[in-house]
């Protein structure tokens, strides 16, 4: 397994932790290495400052050029006893010695002998100024050498002084601050990697808790439980989202049921009579006594209204269980007052002895062509069902507004706040067919398209009730778009 797939394996509150502690380490560690960088390259500066400052007076050459004692190397216990230069190492705990062009060199003052380099020569020659360069001794000590050149007067040969320091006085305090920061990062990563732990802790309970109540849903399909969504924050408005949707669910179950319960209520009337019916007429059969024909007939002909009722019972139960945010059939431009027209067709036929008055105006809306048709076939038919034989229906198309008004009886004004609910059905119409579910469908219908639906008193206060379709569109069809015409 990869690295990359451990990583992903672990625990959230573990890869915050992890990740917690890796950030930290690096930033540690950074701030470690710049400072250890910093102070090594301000020792050095200070260490080069101090051997450029020493005053390596002319009269060191005369140890030479006077044949004054100049030996080629630092003898035994010189530390004790006082050398001609001593004065030019000071307290610096420097090594001092003179180098010529030739190579000749002697010790001057200090604990080490300096080896004669290259470029010692060069500088006791003139071709080279003042140079700071390192230089290991036989001894194998480390030092940190300056040159310059130096003569006793204008007339006198060039020759070289080398002052030195041992490079330990730098690289002894820079062992013990390296060791100082591995001790001081070390606790600072494991502290963070405590703290990056209990801050992980902290920060992911409302998602254990969130876990904890998506388990409990799922164990006990519970979708009453909520979680405490305090504060701004992206867990609060995580736990807010977890709530709507519960909320939402618990809505959408609770229809459910009632839609079940009500199916299952309106069935069962329905199927009552037709299983009375048929055991009626198989009862006849087997005993072989003959039912009047025109008992039969009745009988056959209410089978047949039974039957034409659980369909379509069946057909709107399907309607009403597609889900509202869904788009079922094509959307497109469709022309309204087509689709009115051919709705008031079939309604003709469903009622020839009522009168149709019909004003349609052209008017274009976007929907579903065999939806809206349907929705304005409802409420037709129950203009058809609540007139009075003789009675007129009135239809018109203004602006957006199908109104469609009869002449029956009317809704009582109680009664209006409940009309579009499924399965409702008023007093004066649980004798007439119907399953209750037509003027939800058109409600919902007319909703999906952009529009609004409402049943109301006439407003010339006469008999009967108007439904008003109103949908949003255009008197005209937007350009480079084909009207969508129902199937006639």
């Amino acid at each position: 397994m990869s690295p990359s797939a451990r990583f992903r394996g672990l625990p959230l509150r573990s890869r915050l932790a992890l990740l917690v502690t890796v950030a930290v380490a690096l930033a540690v560690a950074a701030v470690a290495a710049v400072s250890w960088v910093m102070v090594r390259t301000q020792l050095r500066d200070q260490l080069d400052q101090s051997l450029m400052s020493t005053n390596a007076s002319a009269e060191v050459g005369r140890l030479i050029f006077d044949n004054r004692p100049c030996p080629e190397k630092a003898p035994a216990q010189s530390s004790q006893n006082a050398q001609p230069g001593q004065e030019i190492a000071g307290s610096l705990n420097a090594s001092v010695q003179i180098v010529t062009a030739d190579g000749r060199h002697c010790w001057v003052s200090g604990p080490e002998n300096l080896p004669v380099t290259k470029l010692d020569k060069e500088i006791a020659a003139g071709v080279r100024g003042g140079t700071l360069h390192d230089v290991t001794t036989a001894e194998g000590v480390d030092m940190r050498v300056y040159t310059q050149p130096a003569r006793v007067s204008q007339t006198s040969p060039l020759f070289a002084i080398s002052v030195a320091k041992p490079l330990a006085d730098i690289t002894e305090p820079l062992s013990t601050l390296a060791w100082v920061l591995v001790f001081v990062s070390g606790v600072g990563i494991l502290g963070a990697g405590v703290a990056g732990l209990w801050v992980a802790r902290t920060g992911l309970r409302p998602v254990d808790e969130l876990t904890g109540a998506v388990e409990h849903i799922a164990r006990t399909e519970d979708l009453t439980v909520r979680i405490p969504d305090e504060g701004d924050d992206e867990i609060a408005r995580l736990s807010r989202s977890f709530n709507s949707m519960t909320a939402a669910l618990a809505s959408s179950q609770e229809r459910q049921a009632q839609l079940i319960a009500d199916a299952g209520h309106e069935l069962r009337t329905p199927l009552t009579s037709l299983r009375t019916n048929i055991e009626l007429l198989a009862r006849s059969e087997e005993t072989g006594r003959a039912i009047p024909p025109e008992d039969r007939r009745e009988l056959l002909a209410s089978v047949k209204a039974q039957m034409t009722e659980l369909a379509s019972l069946i057909g709107d139960l399907q309607e009403l269980s597609r889900p509202d945010a869904a788009t079922p059939g094509p959307l497109g431009v469709v022309a309204l007052h087509e689709i009115a027209g051919a709705a008031l067709s079939r309604a003709r036929l469903r009622g020839p002895e009522l009168e149709f008055d019909s004003d349609l105006a052209p008017w274009y809306v976007r929907g579903e062509a065999a939806a809206l048709e349907r929705a304005v076939v409802n409420v037709l038919d129950n203009a058809v069902k609540f007139s009075p034989p003789g009675g007129a229906v009135t239809v018109s198309l203004r602006a957006g507004e199908l109104t469609v008004r009869d002449r029956g009886p009317g809704i009582p004004a109680d009664d209006l706040p409940h009309v579009f609910e499924r399965f409702w059905r008023s007093p004066s119409a649980r004798s007439l067919p119907g399953s209750g579910l037509g003027l939800s469908i058109v409600a919902r219908t007319v909703q999906r398209a952009g529009g609004t639906a409402a049943l109301r008193a006439p407003a010339d206060g006469g008999p009967g009730t108007e439904a008003v379709l109103s949908i949003p569109g255009a008197p005209t069809p937007p350009p480079a778009q084909a009207s969508v015409v129902p199937d006639q």
